[in-house]
C-alpha cells in the first residue's frame, strides 16, 4: 500500500493523492490506526445488525413453517407478524448499529478482504438461533392452544415471539458472556427493548388494540409460562458460548488450529 501524507494547506498534487491507496489529512500516522478501528467498529456493528435480523426472521419463518407441517392451526396471524418485525425487529437492530467498539479489537485479526460477511460459522449461528426462537414460539403456542383454547394460543406465541427476539438482542452483542460485559451498557439497545416490551404488553392490555391483533389479556399463569419461554435464550446461548469457549481452550492446548 502507497501511503501519501500531507497537509491540506501544503497539499499534494493531485497526480499523487490519486497514485495512493490512502490519503491523510494531517502527519500524524496515529490517524491510521483510527481509521482501522473505526472501520472495524462499524463492520462489526453492521454485521451484528444483520445477525439479529436474519436469525429472528428465520424464527418466524420456521415456527409458522413448523406449525403447517405440524398440522397445527397458524401460530400467528399476518398482522402479528407485521406489528413485530416493525416494532421488535427494528429498533434492537438500530442499537445493535451504535453499539460501542470492543475495547479488544484491535488486537483481533485482520479480517481477511476475500472472505464474505457470512464467513466463520455466521450462517450456521444464523440457523440454529433462528430455530430455537422458532421452536420456543410454537412451543408457547402449542402449550397455549391445549390448555386453554386458540386465542390464548395465539397471545401466548405473538408475546413470545416478540420477547424471544428482543431478549435475543442482547446475546448478539458479543462472543462472550453477556454477564461478563454487562447487560445494560447498551443505553441504546435498553431503550429498544424496554420500549418494544411496553408495545408489546401494550397490545394486548388495550382492548381497543387487542381486538385488531386478535389477542386477549393473559392471566398470571400465562403470563409466567409466556415470560419463561421468553428468557430462555438468554440461557441457551450463554450456555453455547461456553461450551464453545471450552472447546477453543482445549485445541489450543493440544495445538490443534481452528
Amino acid at each position: 500500500m502507497q501511503i501519501l501524507v500531507f497537509r491540506w494547506e501544503n497539499g499534494g498534487t493531485d497526480v499523487a493523492k490519486n497514485a495512493s491507496d490512502m490519503i491523510l489529512a494531517d502527519d500524524n500516522f496515529v490517524t491510521i490506526i483510527e481509521a482501522v478501528k473505526t472501520g472495524r467498529h462499524i463492520y462489526e456493528n453492521i454485521k451484528k445488525a444483520i445477525h439479529f435480523l436474519i436469525s429472528t426472521n428465520v424464527g418466524e419463518i420456521v415456527a409458522i413453517f413448523l406449525g403447517l407441517l405440524l398440522g397445527l392451526e397458524t401460530p400467528l396471524l399476518a398482522i402479528q407478524l407485521l406489528w413485530i418485525n416493525l416494532i421488535t425487529d427494528s429498533f434492537p437492530a438500530i442499537a445493535l448499529g451504535l453499539e460501542a467498539a470492543d475495547k479488544n479489537i484491535m488486537n483481533k485479526k485482520p479480517n481477511n478482504h476475500q472472505k464474505g460477511l457470512f464467513a466463520d460459522g455466521l450462517w450456521g449461528k444464523i440457523f440454529i438461533e433462528g430455530i430455537m426462537i422458532g421452536v420456543l414460539t410454537l412451543f408457547a403456542f402449542s402449550l397455549g392452544n391445549k390448555l386453554y383454547g386458540l386465542q390464548v394460543g395465539r397471545t401466548m406465541a405473538f408475546i413470545s415471539l416478540g420477547m424471544l427476539e428482543l431478549v435475543h438482542s442482547f446475546n448478539i452483542r458479543t462472543e462472550e458472556s453477556i454477564f461478563k460485559i454487562g447487560i445494560f451498557n447498551n443505553l441504546y439497545l435498553t431503550g429498544a427493548v424496554v420500549l418494544g416490551i411496553i408495545l408489546q404488553v401494550g397490545v394486548v392490555l388495550i382492548p381497543q388494540i387487542s381486538n385488531i391483533f386478535d389477542v386477549v389479556v393473559l392471566n398470571k399463569e400465562q403470563w409466567i409460562y409466556t415470560i419463561i419461554i421468553s428468557i430462555l435464550p438468554i440461557f441457551i446461548i450463554e450456555a453455547q458460548k461456553m461450551l464453545n469457549k471450552a472447546k477453543f481452550e482445549w485445541r489450543e492446548r493440544i495445538g490443534v488450529k481452528s
